[in-house]
């Protein structure tokens, strides 16, 4: 009961502060829109912005339905690490800071049930963003392309989610940190540089988050397979990084 009136509280927030619709239409349009038209409208952009244009076109291989999935993995990748660091840094250190924590968590509410409102709150706002700019995405890739295997860009969109979750978590745990948001976002922003260097090394990279955006990429076009060391490995992020913040917040004074 605790948990669904702290998890409305925060849903509210998301609202209220817009968040949920800044996350919603950055992905709508740099996910869903942009992807597609950017792939399909490229070579025609530069002939016309390009003295020797035309040129340079006949170089590119032509557009197709490939081109608009690396777009949007490489969009939706980019700008929701971004979004997830933004949109979480202040999550605990602002209410830290403000004195509202101390309230909350007065009530009484068990620490742990606080953090788990917060991440279920961010990981409904970017299920709901991805479900948007994904929906975009097939839509105009069907009218620009052709038709995706529908089942086969769900499972790419849920993959999507889960690379996000990582980040969203890590960022709650900086976020415990420390009583700054800046601070906390400096540290997830770290975290995140230093997941991409690990990223690079062969057997590292097999079980990082990054590996689960080649994943998806494979699924829809129906090349690679599984990486579910990935998977997992991303779970046990998820999982390190949420029990290690409600750890430190447990031994906090408010």
């Amino acid at each position: 009961m605790i948990f669904w009136v702290a998890l409305r509280k925060e849903l509210m927030e998301q609202w209220r502060s817009y968040r949920l619709l800044i996350v919603v239409a950055v992905l709508l349009i740099f996910g869903g829109l942009m992807s597609p038209l950017a792939a399909r409208y490229t070579p025609e952009i530069i002939k016309i912005a390009l003295p020797d244009g035309e040129a340079f076109a006949d170089l590119m291989p032509v557009p197709g339905v490939s081109d608009a999935i690396d777009q949007y993995l490489k969009n939706v990748s980019q700008f929701g690490v971004l979004l997830a660091l933004l949109m979480g840094m202040g999550a605990v250190a602002q209410e830290k800071d403000r004195g509202t924590a101390a309230l909350m968590l007065a009530k009484p509410m068990p620490r742990g049930v606080f953090l788990a409102a917060k991440f279920v709150a961010l990981g409904t706002t970017f299920a709901l963003s991805l479900l948007v700019a994904g929906a975009a995405c097939y839509y105009y890739t069907f009218l620009l392309f052709e038709a995706l295997d529908l089942s086969a860009w769900l499972a790419l969109n849920g993959l999507m989610l889960l690379s996000l979750l990582v980040y969203v978590a890590l960022t709650l745990f900086c976020s415990t940190l420390t009583r700054s948001q800046v601070v906390g976002g400096g540290l997830a922003f770290g975290l995140w540089i230093i997941l991409s260097a690990l990223g690079a090394l062969p057997r590292v990279g097999e079980v990082l988050p990054g590996q689960l955006i080649a994943w998806a990429g494979g699924l829809v076009k129906g090349a690679g397979g599984a990486s579910w060391p990935a998977l997992w490995g991303s779970v046990g992020l998820i999982l390190v990084a949420l029990i290690g913040a409600w750890a430190i917040l447990e031994r906090q004074e408010l």
